[in-house]
């Protein structure tokens, strides 16, 4: 019994750590959750299926019209009317009817609406950069909260020993019974700011769950090593900008489409074409079988089939240029903003240097100093507490500014790239 007793303990010893690591959720870096919103996020799959689609409908262009067939009477007399020779009794007639377009005509359509399959995939680019910001802003949020949490608890653990030390020190008359309810009182807010914490938490997890077309319960862990850098672009002028922005990709291939289309149009000019073929079957055995063939072309140049086109090339003209000076004007406001974004960025990281290297650190030695006079029964307990209170509320600022922070260098990155 004794040998079988330690044989389940040996298996215990090396099952439990097995069964603990199998039940912490993975820990995911922020570059993982991108791709995983690049790979799976079902309105990014939508936007490439109806790009795809543009490459059918361009083949759909070139298709012609279905020949048309049609069977009748031909030169027949209506009943009751008198027949002096045996050749009016009219013929059965066959027709055949093919409409041929100008193949230029289709090829310029084709080459105009594949070209508008390059604006859906910029479209893509658009709501993908979108999502990124929002999912480094939900990470970062996670980030931020953790540390909030750690702040906490460390605060939390010095509340508790001051509230410790005046519940051993109220019997003997040296603290009143009133500090122990404002220290347990503190203790109590401490713990629902770290409650809110951890639903701001459970949250981020959701939402960046979504954005992975993930189960919005599902665990994982971000990547508490990372520290968000500010890269500032090397130039912002409009070359640069033109380049690495997607909705000017966009409006680019917009332009670029509407090009194709005034080529198309201009096409209109050129005649399309239609034979028509027709085989006759007199009523009358003596008569000879007889056919028709004809040939048409239409004639699109004259004024009043030409007025068509030539406006509507004209009105995509000035369209054309409309969007050319948009263009331009949103590269201008682009480079302003961000110039004035790396400004800002760089105030809050003088900012946030001097919060972390000079203010908290005073703050922490004031602390240290009462809590020793405390702790020596020099000092009551209410001083401790605000500058508990005080480094505290400081410790959280910080947190709060470095949140401010990442989320700037977000929204930098997403207009650089937008």
């Amino acid at each position: 019994m004794k040998h079988i007793i330690n044989i389940i303990r040996i298996i215990l010893v090396v099952v439990m750590p097995v069964t603990v690591l199998a039940q912490q959720p993975p820990v995911w870096t922020l570059d993982t959750i991108l791709q995983r919103i690049d790979r799976n996020n079902v309105l990014l799959q939508s936007y490439e299926l109806k790009a795809s689609s543009y490459q059918y409908s361009a083949d759909a262009a070139t298709a012609w019209m279905a020949p048309m067939v049609g069977v009748g009477t031909f030169m027949t007399p209506y009943p009751g009317q008198m027949i002096m020779d045996a050749r009016d009794k009219g013929s059965l007639m066959l027709q055949i009817e093919q409409d041929i377009p100008n193949t230029a005509k289709l090829n310029a359509k084709k080459r105009y609406i594949a070209s508008q399959a390059n604006a859906e995939r910029a479209t893509r680019d658009i709501t993908l950069n979108d999502f990124r910001a929002q999912a480094k802003r939900l990470y970062y949020t996670w980030l931020i909260s953790r540390q909030r949490i750690r702040v906490l608890e460390e605060n939390e653990r010095i509340m508790v020993m001051m509230k410790k030390i005046e519940e051993l020190r109220y019997p003997y008359n040296q603290s009143q019974l009133s500090n122990v309810y404002k220290a347990d009182a503190k203790i109590e807010e401490n713990r629902n700011m770290i409650r809110m914490q951890e639903g701001t938490i459970a949250k981020a997890r959701a939402w960046l769950n979504s954005l992975m077309n993930a189960p919005g319960n599902q665990l994982f862990e971000p990547d508490t090593t990372i520290v968000p850098a500010f890269v500032p672009a090397a130039v912002h002028d409009t070359a640069t900008l033109a380049a690495l922005r997607r909705d000017v990709f966009k409006m680019n291939e917009n332009i670029r489409s509407m090009q194709l289309n005034i080529e198309s149009m201009k096409k209109e000019k050129l005649p399309d074409f239609r034979v028509r073929f027709d085989h006759m079957y007199p009523l009358d055995g003596m008569m000879p079988n007889a056919f028709s063939i004809m040939g048409m072309i239409s004639i699109p140049i004259v004024p009043w089939a030409s007025k068509m086109y030539k406006s509507k090339i004209k009105a995509m003209q000035y369209n054309i240029q409309g969007m050319e000076k948009e263009r331009s004007a949103m590269l201008q406001e682009t480079q302003g903003m961000l110039y004035g974004m790396q400004y800002e960025i760089r105030s809050m990281q003088q900012r946030l240097t001097a919060m972390e290297q000079k203010v908290i650190p005073s703050l922490q030695k004031t602390m240290d100093a009462l809590f020793l006079s405390y702790q020596e029964n020099k000092t009551a307990l209410p001083p401790v507490i605000d500058a508990w209170e005080a480094l505290t509320m400081m410790q959280l600022n910080v947190q709060d500014e470095k949140q401010k922070l990442y989320e700037m260098i977000v929204d930098y990155e997403k207009e650089l790239y937008r």
